[in-house]
């Protein structure tokens, strides 16, 4: 072989392997220039330099060593192959190429680089596509926010309540009537407050540890379903939110998105509480922003339905047009928006006008256009909410009821399911006068433009 291969190497102090492949490369007994790292930060700030790296050598040890650096390590295009004897987790579905058993020998290593990382300086790139398994999705997302003081939270709790009952399932869409789903509530705020409007005595399982089973291993169904807690009251389970605002720095992005996978295989229905707050480092220039709205930015990014609850007064309605602008803005399509205006008027003459101011103000934000595509908004009366909510009992069927026959309404109007659009599509050339004419009336005889 011609080329070389250029190696990253991180282990614990006095790691044999690390030793030997050191000595292997020094001796040239090995193709590969070997760079040994002293900490996850350093080995992240390699991979960010620019520089081309064939392979990571990583021991299966380290307690840093998470889906999210398998992940930046393969966007980078480096391969990933841990060292560990023991086979404590399942590393190839973590995202790395390739595992070694320590110990391993020269020949042993230069058939698995072979194999799965590209020397630098080759023209061609043969490395063998490492097995990727996604999480297999199957429930659908609801998210439900709105700003502070709206009751977006009990809106939320209300649907989770209505779908939980069968409400809003149509019997002519699905063929026969549909059985009652399987629905979880999931609270992804930043300042959690499921867990106070539950009255949880306990705080442990949360998201918290939920995203962390998913940083270095795949849980089980049961492992994940034990996670939440069962609200026989109102027919949901209920996963618990950050106990801590500040807790979101201790969430990692490919996690995150390992953990949705995951209640999304177990419900049917997943019902998120969720913050509007969307900007990222594009918008912000901050990467620090973007971390902080990770929950957010990854429940909005796979949400089928989005509930955007505001309120009847003058800035209640300007911050409800306000968010749906910035879903529309995140790329949330507006026909999979849903406006609540929450403790709405009872008049018929005042619900109409609230109608018309979101019309109106939407117009103005998003376009005649678009704003046309948008729902009406469904209006929720005052109820005693305050007072079941300390009781611990179910929720007026009302106030569900109309959250759900809203939901079914919309979801009418769309595909079965939100698809995403294949990234791999290229356009395909027209040839010249193909096309015939632009319109079906236009004169056979008129050149064609």
């Amino acid at each position: 072989m011609r080329e070389r291969f250029v190696l990253l190497g991180l282990a614990p102090a006095r790691a044999e392997w690390f030793r030997i492949v050191g000595q292997w490369a020094t001796a040239a007994m090995l193709p590969a220039e070997f760079l040994r790292c002293v900490s996850v930060a350093e080995l992240r700030a390699r991979l960010r330099s620019g520089r081309a790296f064939s392979a990571v050598l990583i021991d299966g040890q380290l307690p840093g060593l998470d889906r999210d650096l398998i992940e930046e390590a393969t966007t980078a295009g480096v391969s990933v192959l841990v060292v560990d004897g023991a086979a404590r987790r399942d590393w190839c579905s973590l995202g790395a190429a390739a595992v070694l058993a320590d110990p391993f020998s020269r020949d042993e290593l230069v058939e698995v680089l072979q194999a799965t990382a590209r020397p630098i300086g080759s023209a061609t790139d043969d490395r063998a596509e490492a097995p990727v398994t996604e999480p297999l999705r199957e429930g659908r997302v609801l998210a439900v926010c709105g700003a502070g003081g709206t009751g977006a939270s009990t809106v939320a709790i209300a649907l989770a309540q209505a779908l939980a009952a069968g409400e809003g399932q149509p019997d002519g869409r699905h063929g026969a009537a549909t059985p009652t789903p399987t629905v979880l509530l999931a609270d992804l705020c930043r300042v959690a407050d499921q867990a106070l409007l539950h009255d949880a005595r306990t705080l442990v399982p949360s998201v918290q540890e939920l995203v962390e089973a998913h940083r270095s291993a795949t849980p089980s169904r049961e492992l994940v379903w034990d996670q939440t807690f069962e609200v026989p009251e109102r027919g949901y389970r209920l996963l618990l939110g950050l106990r801590r605002a500040r807790h979101w720095v201790s969430l990692r992005p490919r996690a995150v998105e390992a953990a949705l996978d995951s209640l999304q295989s177990i419900a049917e229905v997943l019902v998120v509480d969720v913050d509007p707050d969307i900007e990222g480092e594009e918008e912000t220039g901050s990467r620090d922003v973007e971390d902080r709205n990770l929950l957010a930015r990854a429940t909005f990014s796979r949400a089928e339905l989005a509930l955007v609850v505001g309120e009847p007064s003058m800035k209640g309605l300007h911050a409800l047009v306000r968010t749906i602008d910035d879903l529309v803005g995140f790329g949330v399509p507006v026909e999979r928006l849903l406006p609540v205006v929450n403790r709405a008027p009872r008049s018929p003459r005042r619900r109409a006008e609230v109608t018309a101011a979101v019309a109106s103000l939407a117009e103005g934000v998003l376009g005649a256009i678009a704003a046309s595509r948008l729902a009406n908004p469904v209006q929720l009366p005052e109820r005693a909410v305050d007072q079941a909510l300390r009781d611990g009992v179910a929720l007026p069927a009302g106030l569900g009821r109309s959250l759900a026959r809203g939901v079914s309404a919309l979801e009418e109007r769309l595909p079965e399911r939100r698809t995403v659009p294949d990234a791999g599509a290229v356009p395909t050339p027209v040839a010249p006068g193909s096309l015939a004419a632009f319109t079906d009336d236009a004169d056979p005889g008129e050149e064609q433009l």
